[in-house]
């Protein structure tokens, strides 16, 4: 039996298991991978990481500096849309816009669908309150003035071209005057179009000894005069709000208590780059006109600025951010250590596979021996792991298939001798006929009936069991009171039963419960009854007793059915095969008390496709038992009376006629 040769499937021990082996070899690579690179990644990238960092926050600082002299030259956003593109093409970094309220200004990101901005901004662009610490680190940017508005940010202040020309030509006499004198300078234009002239060694006093003068370029021009008391104005205002008296504002934006417009002496510093002189107000007075003046300069250019937007630096889709170089020490180490743990994972590997080819190498050889139909010898099972396992499954298969192969032979045989005999008495008979032996009378015709008819019996045995193996057997599931069935089986093998001399009784709910409601093909359930009764008659002697019982199992989910006889019995040997396909204990298969040998096998098939099984118990010399096990039906009925519609289940067993 195939019961015999079956594996043991309980789980393996985790130390046997093959699985955790390689995971082990897997982590001691690892572990050393990790020990072995750890520091030197440390040692070898932390610094280039910062070398990195540093020229991120460089590149950073110049994006947001451009931006902010956009932001401070114009009203509005309106077209930074193509130097947001100039400056990612230029940065290779993903480079966005938004207002405060995060809707877009502008993006370089391409697509209908950009990534997700980031949940913090990198920083705000915002001419009025400029981020110091980003502007610092821009080498192109310019000096900041102490109330943090942008000296680029100049508003009313830019001159119109007439002034500007007219400013132009005066500090380029300057110019050429001191260079004469043997003081090299240069002009240098203020964001607000004001030139101013620029000493090389930036060492005003050199210009006293000279009778070159610069004192035009310190007068305020009409433009200049116009926004300045614009700007007083402003601040007198907030001074007064604190009870404080008002100031006269200079170009150079320092105060006095003058009463009329006081131009800067000497080359002061100028609006794009002068912070409110002193530089430090040591008074309370001071700091506070500081503040107004301050306060009002961020009014009078909060509409000649663009409003604060929001700046988002990241890396774009596919741009390559600039990575760093290690030096050749550094390089040579990873090398080294990287050959080291290479040497370590594949001395590991090797080992590990070697282990693992060797058994699968024999069962490979053993699979090819097996294919070409030699035999092949059981593969060696060396351990108890996966690999174990699996040879000797592979030898339990191959000893299957064997013995499969052997019941295939005999089958083969035994289908050619059951169709043989009655194919010879047909053609003997037919023969005697044809030659005028024998007178074709009601006794001839009734024998090669007979013949014929065992033949049709024994093809609808074979086409049943081969639709059985093909999965096709044919069922018709309806609700079947046991009882019932039992009797029309008695009832259809009780002449038989009296012409060999025998009882066939019924007894039902003996010895075990009542039987439960059972939903089964009635057609098919007969068939495997018969099947049964008429073996047990034909292996009962005269006088002898056939029971029929059907009772519940002790379980409540199953109807058994027993076929008990009184007959010879079945040796210990022989039992296990009595199912198997043309198996009979005469051995000379002589057909007076033997039949085709497919009754046992085509019950057990018939169990099968019922969701059942059947067994056989025996005691040679005493009788046999066979036992009949079917599902019971999901919705009980009380015993005895057929299941009303309300009980029958909603569905009935699967149809196995596909």
């Amino acid at each position: 039996m195939r019961s015999r040769g079956r594996l043991d499937r309980r789980r393996l021990p985790l130390r046997k298991s093959l699985l955790v082996r390689l995971l082990a070899v897997s982590a001691l690579v690892a572990a050393c991978s990790v020990a072995a690179t750890a520091w030197l990644a440390v040692q070898t990238t932390s610094g280039a990481i910062k070398q990195e960092q540093g020229q991120n926050l460089t590149a950073d600082a110049r994006i947001y500096n451009k931006l902010l002299g956009y932001a401070a030259g114009h009203s509005r956003w309106d077209g930074v849309e193509r130097t947001v593109r100039e400056l990612a093409t230029r940065s290779g970094r993903r480079i966005a816009l938004t207002t405060e309220g995060r809707e877009i200004i502008a993006d370089s990101a391409a697509g209908a669908s950009p990534p997700a901005l980031p949940t913090q901004a990198s920083a705000v662009v915002d001419p009025l309150s400029v981020d110091t610490a980003l502007a610092a680190q821009s080498s192109g940017a310019t000096g900041t003035a102490a109330d943090r508005v942008d000296p680029r940010a100049v508003g009313p202040f830019r001159l119109p071209p007439a002034e500007r020309t007219q400013l132009r030509r005066t500090a380029d006499r300057g110019v050429a005057c001191l260079n004469n004198a043997g003081i090299a300078s240069d002009v240098v234009e203020e964001p607000s179009g004001r030139p101013r002239i620029q000493i090389v060694g930036n060492d005003p006093d050199r210009i006293l000894g000279t009778r070159c003068s610069t004192d035009a370029l310190d007068s305020p021009t009409k433009t200049e005069k116009k926004a300045l008391g614009a700007l007083n104005q402003l601040a007198d205002a907030c001074l007064d709000r604190q009870g404080r008296a008002g100031v006269q504002l200079r170009l150079d934006l320092s105060w006095g208590q003058d009463t009329k417009l006081e131009p800067s002496t000497g080359p002061a510093r100028r609006l794009a780059t002068a912070a409110p002189a002193p530089a430090v107000q040591s008074s309370d007075n001071d700091r506070a006109i500081a503040s107004c003046v301050g306060a009002a300069r961020r009014e009078q250019l909060s509409s000649y600025v663009a409003s604060p937007a929001l700046l988002f630096i990241g890396d774009a889709g596919g741009a390559t951010v600039p990575g760093f170089d290690l030096s050749p020490a550094n390089t040579a180490r990873i090398a080294g250590v990287a050959a080291l743990v290479l040497a370590l994972t594949v001395g590991a590997s090797v080992l590990a596979g070697v282990r693992l080819v060797r058994p699968l190498q024999a069962l490979t050889g053993a699979a090819e021996r097996v294919r070409d139909g030699e035999e092949s010898a059981p593969v060696p099972v060396t351990a108890d792991n996966e690999i174990g396992r699996l040879a000797a499954a592979f030898n339990d298969m191959t000893a299957h298939r064997a013995r499969l192969e052997e019941q295939r032979k005999v089958m083969v045989s035994d289908v050619a001798h059951e169709l043989r005999t009655p194919l010879s008495n047909i053609r003997g008979w037919l023969e005697a006929a044809q030659d005028g032996v024998a007178d074709l009378d009601a006794a001839f015709v009734a024998s090669l009936l007979e013949e014929a008819v065992q033949l049709q019996h024994i093809v609808d045995d074979l086409q049943d069991l081969a639709a059985a193996d093909a999965g096709a057997l044919r069922l018709h599931p309806a609700p079947v009171r046991i009882d019932d069935l039992l009797g029309q089986v008695a009832a259809a093998h009780q002449a038989r039963a009296e012409t060999a001399g025998m009882t066939l009784t019924v007894r039902t709910a003996d010895p075990g419960p009542p039987p439960l409601p059972l939903t089964a093909d009635p057609v098919r359930l007969r068939q495997a009854l018969g099947n049964l009764v008429s073996n047990a008659i034909r292996h009962t002697p005269p006088d002898g007793h056939v029971t029929l019982r059907a009772y519940g199992s002790e379980s409540g989910d199953e109807v058994v059915v027993d076929v008990e006889d009184t007959g010879s019995g079945i040796s210990p040997e022989d039992l296990p095969y009595v199912f198997d396909r043309f198996w009979r204990a005469e051995k000379s298969r002589s057909r007076r008390t033997g039949g085709s040998g497919l009754g046992l096998a085509i019950v057990r098939k018939l169990a099968e496709a019922h969701g059942g099984a059947v067994s056989a118990a025996s005691t040679e010399g005493k009788g046999s038992v066979f036992t009949l096990r079917l599902p019971a039906s999901p919705h009980r009925t009380p015993a005895g009376r057929p299941p009303k519609p309300s009980d029958r289940p909603d569905e009935v067993a699967p149809d196995h006629r596909s």
